[in-house]
């Protein structure tokens, strides 16, 4: 019989977590030949989310848990679920069933066919506003060309094999990126496709600001495009500068008054912009790095529940 285990990160997730399970029973219920290991990952929760998963781990010994001693992001909780899973292979998905549990059925067939990957793709993008949508647009076309291929509309919603979770596992880096990393890694892939669904309760603990604030994270800790960005804005910058010094150096060989001030200025204040930008992300490449050579853990274990507890 093939284990399958599900990785579920959670944060502040309390009333989600028994519809959650009672909706994965249900779904196993038609897959023959398997069974679930279910791994929370509670990210240093607030609520009573660690306490209502130890509830339902004495209902079903099938449930486990591994506890943050406080909240270290999604990313940290992801691969520490891939880390702790045992099973054949993992399904990751999230507690607010916004991941419809029902595509697990399609993802384990395609899996036995061979296929190592199984990325869920969004048929749709829900309730989500035209802004949201432009800057998500942008975000995954940078990713993509950093990865190679075509992340557009990929989520942490996806099956991975064993081999994968074991390479997954092997990587030391401290700031990581799910979503990229799982394509980084190559393997037989396919895709299945699904509809967000409404969250089952709760409210979502992505702030526009927190979203922001990940994608650029994201985007400097897997791709080098903003320092390609900043080299073309250089070179833009040096282009325009030479043209109008050209200008001033004809103006003045015929004898005309230079009257550039206005010009002058603005071509100063351009450039102190574009050194001021620059220094910042060259600044932020340099924190990650620094980040990664403290060698300071991805994440602290504070609980766990598993077959010893």
């Amino acid at each position: 019989m093939d284990t399958i285990s599900l990785i579920v990160p959670c944060y502040n997730e309390e009333s989600n977590i028994e519809p959650f399970h009672k909706e994965i029973c249900r779904v196993f219920q038609q897959i023959k030949g398997a069974d679930f290991e279910l791994m929370f990952v509670d990210d240093g929760s607030k609520d009573s989310t660690f306490e209502k998963i130890q509830e339902l781990r004495k209902k079903d010994k099938r449930v486990k848990c591994v506890s943050f001693s406080r909240n270290f992001g999604k990313e940290a909780a992801l691969f520490s679920g891939i880390r702790a899973a045992s099973g054949d292979c993992a399904v990751v998905l999230d507690a607010d069933l916004q991941h419809p549990p029902e595509t697990i059925i399609e993802m384990v067939k395609q899996w036995r066919d061979g296929y190592e990957v199984v990325e869920g793709v969004k048929s749709d993008r829900g309730k989500e506003g035209l802004l949201h949508k432009a800057f998500t647009k942008i975000f995954y076309g940078m990713i993509s060309k950093a990865v190679g291929m075509d992340m557009r509309d990929s989520s942490d919603y996806k099956l991975l094999d064993r081999k994968v979770l074991d390479e997954l596992s092997a990587l030391k880096e401290r700031n990581t990126f799910f979503r990229a990393l799982s394509f980084w890694v190559g393997f037989k892939k396919t895709t299945v496709y699904y509809e967000v669904a409404e969250r089952a309760s709760g409210q979502s603990k992505w702030s526009t600001k927190s979203l922001i604030k990940y994608a650029i994270n994201n985007v400097i800790c897997f791709s080098y495009a903003p320092l390609q960005i900043v080299t073309g804005a250089g070179i833009t910058f040096m282009l325009v500068a030479a043209v109008f010094g050209i200008d001033a150096l004809v103006s003045f060989i015929q004898g005309k008054a230079a009257s550039g001030y206005p010009t002058l200025i603005f071509l100063v204040a351009i450039g102190i912009g574009g050194i001021m930008i620059s220094l910042g992300i060259i600044g932020v490449y340099i924190a990650q790095i620094y980040d990664e050579v403290k060698g300071r853990p991805q994440y602290i274990v504070g609980k766990k529940l598993d077959g010893k507890n």
